[in-house]
């Protein structure tokens, strides 16, 4: 079972960067997509734009899985909304 982050980064992969879904899973690095770290600083912004949040550009690198990604930018967004009710 994936993450609502991992879906949602799964469908901003499809829809604003024109990838493939059917090479997107869990497992996947942003290397086996032939995305750089450029791209991946781009994503994020776009990420922040999507949760309100702000995002730390080291969240993922090129050798991360999309998994690990969606989970390191889900934890981000969760603390950043605790300290907002906090």
């Amino acid at each position: 079972m994936t993450s609502p982050m991992y879906d949602t980064l799964v469908d901003l992969l499809v829809t604003r960067f024109e990838v493939d879904r059917a090479e997107i899973s869990p497992e996947v690095t942003f290397e086996d997509l032939d995305m750089d770290s450029l791209f991946l600083v781009e994503l994020l912004v776009v990420i922040q734009t999507e949760t309100g949040v702000e995002i730390s550009e080291d969240t993922a690198s090129p050798r991360d899985t999309i998994g690990h990604a969606a989970e390191a930018i889900a934890a981000q967004v969760l603390e950043a909304t605790a300290a907002k009710s906090s």
